[in-house]
């Protein structure tokens, strides 16, 4: 997000920041309650979980350095409608609510880049809510791991099949199930909670359409594919 904006718009921003180590399974805040801050990920991802009373939580968005985490205060709420919970721990830019929204009206590029930055996590949302009700465990793990891989600094990730099963909202077996299949295939790598993706395109093959949704409307809002090497290089 941040390395998009023109160079002064830029600097002008991460000089209202300061940086942050977010480590993994933190809460950066809970549904209902007010957000202190924003965090724009560096090298980290952010899992955006909805909560139904007597259900475990359910991630229903995946929030890297293409994005931000708090777009609801762009639109001036005061809740948090989601909890946002680290998911593969790193740095982020943090910076507080009040000098946020002054930085929106201030730069008219950060403006533009956040709109289309929300119509992204709006499809988004809504494609994981028809993938959890239609698709299997199987081509949703593939989808997961390739969302994980996008956001991340390398191929490897570090994903327990407790972790998995919580996000995607199923059984623990059934991620073990799925993830063994990938891994018969030759497509992933597993071993004591570490997980490399060894063949990408196969892995593509094998997740379900909502990836590819994903992706294409993420390269028709900004012009250019969602990949690492896309969200990579210096904010500074």
């Amino acid at each position: 997000m941040i390395e998009r904006l023109p160079h002064r718009d830029r600097r002008h921003l991460i000089a209202q920041c300061e940086e942050v180590f977010l480590s993994r399974a933190t809460s950066l805040w809970d549904a209902g309650s007010p957000a202190l801050h924003v965090h724009f990920p560096v090298d980290c991802n952010i899992a955006l979980l909805a909560h139904v009373p007597g259900h475990p939580a359910l991630e229903i968005a995946m929030v890297g350095r293409e994005g931000l985490v708090g777009a609801h205060v762009m639109l001036g709420a005061v809740s948090a409608p989601w909890q946002a919970k680290v998911l593969g721990e790193g740095m982020a830019w943090r910076i507080g609510v009040r000098a946020f929204r002054e930085e929106i009206v201030r730069s008219a590029a950060l403006d533009i880049g956040l709109r289309r930055y929300l119509h992204v996590l709006m499809t988004q949302l809504s494609t994981s809510a028809s993938c959890a009700r239609f698709h299997t465990i199987g081509p949703r793990l593939a989808r997961w791991l390739l969302m994980c891989q996008d956001r991340a600094p390398s191929a490897q990730l570090a994903a327990t099949h407790e972790w998995a099963a919580a996000m995607l909202g199923v059984r623990r077996v059934g991620i073990t199930a799925a993830a063994g299949s990938l891994q018969r295939q030759g497509l992933i790598t597993y071993h004591r909670g570490d997980l490399t993706i060894l063949d990408r395109a196969g892995l593509e093959a094998a997740a379900c359409s909502c990836y590819a949704t994903d992706r294409k409307d993420y390269s028709a809002s900004f012009g250019e594919p969602l990949s690492r090497e896309s969200v990579a290089g210096s904010v500074r």
